[in-house]
């Protein structure tokens, strides 16, 4: 049940992230915003980083290819936390941005972990993944217009 409580709760952020985002957009320059964002995430994660490890002794544990990975990874959320903000300052309504961003992430994601890391799909999954494609086709369509 506590995976699926934090899984809610990321949603909740992510959701909110996005909102707060848009709220922004227009009250600040892009790559400013995406600084503090980054600013604020990195004291955040320091902070618990700090008090875990001495609170409950923490062993931190890291590779040379997970600090390769992890370095990636926040090249790509900077990239994304940057669009956002342009986009957003750019009059794309939340509602519209957020899901083909999000849509268009999980397509992404799915297909990675289908063709490269050989995940397995079942079908319901399939259908899930068809469904978001097809959802994103048609918000991006009726956006357009």
């Amino acid at each position: 049940m506590v995976p699926y409580l934090l899984l809610g709760l990321a949603a909740v952020m992510f959701g909110l992230y996005n909102v707060f985002i848009k709220l922004s957009a227009d009250h600040i320059q892009a790559v400013l915003g995406a600084v503090i964002l980054q600013f604020v995430a990195a004291f955040l994660g320091l902070g618990l980083l700090i008090y875990l490890k001495y609170a409950d002794n923490l062993t931190l544990h890291l590779s040379p290819r997970g600090v390769t990975l992890a370095v990636l990874a926040g090249a790509a959320i900077g990239v994304v936390e940057i669009l956002t903000f342009i986009i957003y300052g750019r009059g794309v309504d939340v509602a519209v941005g957020n899901p083909l961003i999000v849509g268009g992430s999980l397509i992404v994601t799915t297909g990675i972990g289908w063709l490269f890391l050989r995940e397995v799909l079942n079908p319901w999954q399939v259908v899930a993944v068809l469904s978001i494609i097809a959802g994103v086709v048609v918000l991006a369509w009726q956006a357009g217009r």
